[in-house]
Order: C-alpha cells, then structure tokens, then sequence
C-alpha cells in the first residue's frame, strides 16, 4: 500500500488549501483513513478521520473548518481547510487503517500505513 499527499503550500491566514492523498496497493475502499499533522516541536496530532461506512469525526480545533472527504472511485482521500490560521501551519499526513471502524481514529497508533507528509504554511 501507498500514500502519496499533495496539495499542500503557503496561504494566507483566512484562506484555504485541499490537500489530496492517492491512494494505490489495494482496491478496498471500506478502510479508515485519517488526516494528521505535525508542527515543530510538537507531537502528531489527529486533525479528522474517516471510517470505513463514510462518517467523519474531527479534533475540536479544526471542527467547522476543515472538511475529510473520500471518493472511492478515484481511490483519493482529501482535506479541504477553510479558514486557515497560522496555528495550522505544520506537515499533513494522511494515513490508513485495516479496519472498517476504530476505537480513536484521533489516535495515530490506530494506522497501518503513512504517506510521506505534504508542508502547509499559514502566514
């Protein structure tokens, strides 16, 4: 399985960006996904995650303003951000679990596979 994150770059605080993620090695759509980030100095933290029956969940701090998404058919998972703030600014990853449905999909010891990471930069 591969991961592959695009999308990312530099925005202005008030903008927006839609980060995509390819998705290739399998062809089973009914497996979580997740979008997470990582700024520097700090831990990885979950930004929102996908389950295997299409319901979204998301961290408090992005809740209203980012939106995951997933077509199937193209076998791409995306993020679309609104209202971008500088605090946003760190390294997206998206990543995949073998499992329909997860206890904390929030939790980055839930995935399987990660993708190498897109940069997004709020200024």
């Amino acid at each position: 399985v591969q991961l592959v994150e695009s999308g990312g770059g530099s925005v202005q605080a008030g903008g927006s960006l839609r980060l995509s993620c390819a998705i290739s090695g399998h062809t089973d759509s009914n497996y979580c996904m997740g979008w997470f980030r990582q700024a520097p100095g700090k831990e990885r933290e979950g930004v929102a995650w996908i389950d295997g029956y299409g319901t979204a969940t998301y961290a408090d701090s992005v809740r209203g303003r980012f939106t995951i998404s997933k077509d199937n058919a193209r076998n791409t998972l995306y993020l679309q951000m609104n209202s971008l703030k500088p605090e946003d600014t760190a390294i997206y990853y998206c990543a995949e679990a073998l499992a329909s449905t997860l206890d904390d999909g929030l939790g980055s010891r839930e995935y399987n596979y990660w993708g190498q990471g897109t940069q997004v930069t709020v200024s």
